[in-house]
Formats: structure tokens, sequence, C-alpha cells
């Protein structure tokens, strides 16, 4: 049921929806003629209701789209975390199936463990990248403000470029309006 229809709004051939309805109730909650006209209560009025209903239930989007809590990460943080997760999970794997191979008593139980170790250490780096990664990030672009930033210097240096672009630009478009006057070649 749309707002209309809730709050009693007028449809086709004069009739009223008046069904209230919870809140939380779906639309397969509600018979379809529970809406109930408030005009002569013919059969007429109440087909078209039901039909207005139909058509609208029809119509209702799938979902509802709902802006993102937090900003996505930045693509050199966001690959960091995916490979600091792999290095994780493979470590994880590793450990296991060394503990499994301790317990069984096989051969390959001293390799595993070696083997699991070396993990342990690229998977602790693998979370440090990540943490790195995304220092420099912030550091770079912008998003911690403090005197050392080197991004307050790049964003002053792209504005000065941008600046003495668009001068650039209104200088031709002078010159153009001018028909050429005070051009030195016809290049």
């Amino acid at each position: 049921m749309g707002t209309a229809e809730r709050r009693g709004a007028p449809r086709a051939g004069g009739a009223r929806l008046t069904g209230h309805r919870d809140p939380e109730a779906t639309d397969r909650d509600n018979p379809e003629g529970v809406a109930e006209s408030s005009g002569q209560g013919t059969d007429v009025l109440a087909h078209e209701v039901r039909r207005g209903a139909r058509e609208q239930r029809y119509y209702r989007p799938l979902w509802v789209e709902e802006p993102a809590r937090r900003r996505r990460l930045p693509d050199p943080v966001r690959t960091a975390a995916v490979r600091a997760v792999l290095l994780i999970a493979v470590t994880l794997i590793q450990a296991m199936v060394a503990f499994l191979c301790t317990m069984a008593g096989s051969w390959l139980a001293f390799p595993m463990v070696i083997s699991s170790v070396v993990s342990t250490i690229a998977a602790t780096w693998g979370a440090l990248d990540v943490w790195v990664t995304r220092q420099v990030w912030n550091q770079r672009h912008g998003v911690v403000s403090v005197p050392s930033s080197t991004a307050r210097a790049l964003r002053r240096e792209r504005r000065r470029t941008r600046r003495q672009e668009r001068a650039a630009e209104r200088a031709q478009e002078r010159i153009r309006r001018r028909g050429g006057a005070g051009q030195l070649s016809h290049s």
C-alpha cells in the first residue's frame, strides 16, 4: 500500500481508500479486499479499488537503495587489505594442517610447522602493510589535517595550475574575440 492509499487519498471514480493497516505488515498480510470505499459502496468502485491496489503492488520496487554508511576504502588500501586477508587465511590453514600432521605423526609435520612460522611472519607483515598503506594514503590525499601533511601542498599546486590554465584560456578567448589582433603567427 502506498502513502496515498494509507492517508485516504481519492482514487479513480471518487473512491477513497480508508483501510488502516499495521505499518509493519507486508502486502501479503492484507487480503485483497481489505480496502473499503467510503463512497457509494457499489461493486464497481470496490472492483476499481482492488484493481488499483493490484496494479500498485505490481509496480512496487523490489528494493530500496540506501546510502552507504561508510565510504569505500581507497584502492591501494583495499588491495593491501585483500592481500592481508589471503595471507592470514593461508597461515591459518597451514597451522591447522601442521597441527593435524603432528597429531598423526606424519613426516610432513616438521616442514608444515616451519612454513607456518614463515607464514605467520608474512601475515603480520600483511596486516602492518594495510596500516602503513592507509596512513600513507591519508597523508597524501588530505584526510589528516596536520601541518606536516603533504596533501595541502599538492592541493595548492593543483589549484595554481588550474588557475594558470583558466587564465591562458581566457587570454586565448580574448584574442579570438578581437579577430586575431595581437597574434604573432597564424598557427
